[in-house]
């Protein structure tokens, strides 16, 4: 079992530390990406048999960076009795955010974007860009750019960089942003992130660990923020297996329409 452990302090130094000649040609970088893509097609396959918990936290700070609003969530990631897949929320205390206020746009990037899979059917929808070999962690990997072609109305997409495993063939780290369109009237920043995968069960690399450590610049002025997102306990589910977590958390607390000139990571 390998695992990535690479600290975001190295992870920041050594971007742009890549090998020096890499030269891959044209058609062999390509078959890199098509090769990967399938694999990532697998894991993606592979996930949505998995049970785990997701961990959100998200700090809005001062100027001192002290801790002036947090939100928190808890859910498990499950399956019904008749084996239907369905979230849980297990801890969801009151949210004391005050400049800032989750959009669905930062649903859509929690669920979809900061654990990026790129499968075989994204490929079109993405200019993918070969940069080099770089080792993270002892772990040498292909890494590229990547960037959406174009953004249709309602979706998300991932804008940045991924390092691609170059045995298993597998996303093993990303960094970047989720982007889309802007909604009309809407003042919506994103935070870059940066998102950890470790290989669980000897075959597919999940995403563990997430956090964004970043200053969202509104237009009313800039707005510090830290989150951190973990995946935890992941277990494959069967037929015979029972997954017993927390009792369920309903919410009832009022919610709020975001303002329409600010909104949160």
């Amino acid at each position: 079992m390998r695992t990535l452990q690479l600290s975001v302090l190295g992870m920041l130094f050594a971007v742009g530390l890549f090998a020096v000649g890499d030269d891959l040609s044209d058609a062999q970088v390509q078959d890199i990406i098509h090769k990967f893509a399938a694999k990532e097609a697998e894991f993606a396959a592979a996930r949505d048999n998995y049970t785990y918990r997701q961990s959100v936290k998200v700090h809005e700070l001062d100027e001192g960076r002290n801790v002036a609003g947090r939100y928190e969530v808890v859910q498990d990631i499950i399956f019904t009795s008749d084996g239907k897949r369905t979230e849980r929320v297990v801890h969801a205390p009151v949210s004391t955010l005050r400049r800032i206020i989750l959009t669905p746009e930062d649903e859509q990037d929690l669920r979809n974007v900061q654990p990026f899979v790129l499968q075989t059917k994204d490929l079109d929808k993405y200019y993918i860009r070969y940069l080099g070999k770089q080792t993270l962690d002892e772990i040498p990997c292909y890494t590229f750019a990547v960037k959406p072609k174009q953004m249709e109305k309602g979706e998300r997409y991932f804008a940045g960089m991924v390092w691609v495993d170059d045995v298993d063939l597998q996303i093993v780290k990303t960094y970047g942003r989720g982007v889309g369109l802007q909604r009309k009237n809407y003042d919506n920043q994103f935070p870059k992130f940066e998102t950890y995968r470790q290989q669980i069960d000897g075959k597919y690399w999940f995403p563990t660990f997430t956090i964004a450590n970043d200053v969202l610049m509104f237009r009313n002025g800039p707005v510090p923020i830290k989150m951190v997102v973990r995946y935890d306990d992941y277990r494959q589910f069967g037929a015979d297996t029972t997954i017993t977590f927390g009792e369920q958390v309903v919410d009832d607390t009022p919610q709020q329409e975001p303002p329409p000139e600010q909104k949160e990571p």
